[in-house]
């Protein structure tokens, strides 16, 4: 089993290698490139939420809803970015919201 890889800022990322996992720090325009070589490497992927925000949108939503590896989005230290609301859209997709 290899280790997780976490893709996201130099701060985050080393407190993620600390903790055992392999990091990438894409630069611009790389984000989605280093989502697709992590997902053929690593059994769980972590995305920062403000990267998550530069990749390909369509790329991100089929890595995520693939079975394996795990991609998970994580929230942005800095909170610059927020994650979505999980509720709301799940209210959403059940038809739920009036």
């Amino acid at each position: 089993m290899t280790a997780p890889v976490y893709i996201g800022d130099e701060i985050s990322a080393a407190g993620w290698r600390l903790a055992g996992a392999r990091v990438a720090l894409p630069g611009s325009g790389e984000e989605t490139a280093a989502l697709l070589s992590a997902c053929t490497a690593a059994p769980l992927v972590l995305v920062s939420a403000a990267v998550a925000a530069r990749m390909d949108a369509a790329a991100l939503a089929a890595a995520g809803s693939a079975l394996a590896p795990l991609v998970l989005v994580v929230p942005d230290p800095q909170g610059e970015v927020t994650l979505p609301d999980l509720a709301a859209r799940l209210r959403h997709q059940l038809g739920l919201d009036a």
